[in-house]
């Protein structure tokens, strides 16, 4: 499905633009599923400054949405209509350590926070090493992993809002929960900054591999997947309710429960958005039947349904 072209009018009225600004561009290969429909208009801003003028000049009739490197995410098939903003590595993904202080771009890679964390002898940011996501992400979802969470070492965030405005958030600000944050949605943050402990080069890499370990032997890591689908309730994990509820497996189209871990699923070749969404919300109906219990996603879905 493809969309009206909205560039040559953004373009026109943004003379000033640096960065990319691509019309009807397909979304699949930006989602670690590789699926999904296509965005109507695709901007990567050249730094934060063309990101906050982009918005700036940006009609508000016009959706915005944000997508990193996809590894939690579905977009449907029909695509996303507006601009979908991908802030690219070369520009966002640059990570420093001064002092106990870690400061990195929101493009950057969580496993590449941990990797310059550990270099600098810096402890507490392991658990970034097991998540296969970026610094953007984390600080709008709460990212954690083996026992620590976004929440325990963020000491600022930075992003920019719908009219282009810069704000710098503190964790307090941030007002953290499991897998959420409660900034403002429109916000697109482009930057943070963690604080590690001083620790034995021995046993951060310790625990590192521990983490890593745990990826490798517990979680279908090869394959199209989107990360853990959904939340783990109050008292339960997740993974042991769907198991329980005998969906280990289970099938919809070219979509698949993870025989490995059930909490993940997979694309196994050839499905679209709405087999592996459809089975999700298959899962989470016979959960609900057997345990009485709710799943909610964690992965994020947006976009539209083609057009029947």
């Amino acid at each position: 499905m493809s969309f009206p072209d909205l560039t040559p009018e953004l373009k026109a009225a943004m003379p000033g633009l640096r960065g990319r600004l691509l019309a009807n561009e397909s979304l699949a290969p930006l989602t670690w599923f590789r699926v999904g429909g296509r965005a109507q208009a695709l901007f990567t801003p050249a730094d934060e400054d063309d990101l906050a003028y982009f918005l700036k000049h940006l009609p508000d009739a016009i959706p915005v949405h944000v997508v990193g490197v996809g590894s939690n995410l579905i977009v449907r098939d029909g695509g996303l209509p507006g601009v979908v903003i991908r802030l690219s590595p070369r520009a966002f993904g640059e990570v420093s350590v001064a002092g106990d202080i870690v400061s990195a771009g929101a493009a950057a890679l969580d496993k590449r926070v941990a990797e310059a964390a550990a270099a600098a002898n810096l402890a507490g940011l392991e658990f970034y090493f097991g998540i296969p996501g970026t610094i953007g992400g984390a600080l709008r979802m709460n990212a954690g992993a083996n026992g620590g969470e976004t929440k325990d070492v963020l000491v600022e965030a930075t992003g920019i809002d719908r009219n282009g405005n810069r704000h710098v958030f503190t964790n307090a600000d941030m007002k953290f929960g499991y897998r959420a944050a409660g900034v403002d949605p429109a916000i697109i943050f482009t930057a943070a900054r963690f604080r590690g402990r001083s620790a034995s080069p021995e046993a951060i890499r310790v625990r590192m591999e521990e983490v890593q370990q745990h990826r490798e032997t517990a979680q279908p890591i090869r394959e199209k997947t989107g990360g853990s689908t959904f939340k783990n309730p109050p008292g339960h994990s997740a993974w042991q309710l769907i198991d329980a509820a005998g969906c280990r497996g289970l099938r919809v189209g070219g979509a698949q429960v993870s025989q490995m871990h059930c909490n993940f699923l997979i694309n196994t070749g050839e499905a679209t958005a709405h087999d592996i969404e459809t089975l999700g919300e298959t899962v989470r109906e016979r959960v609900k039947r057997q345990s009485g219990i709710e799943l909610h996603w964690e992965i994020k879905r947006i976009g539209i349904e083609p057009a029947s």
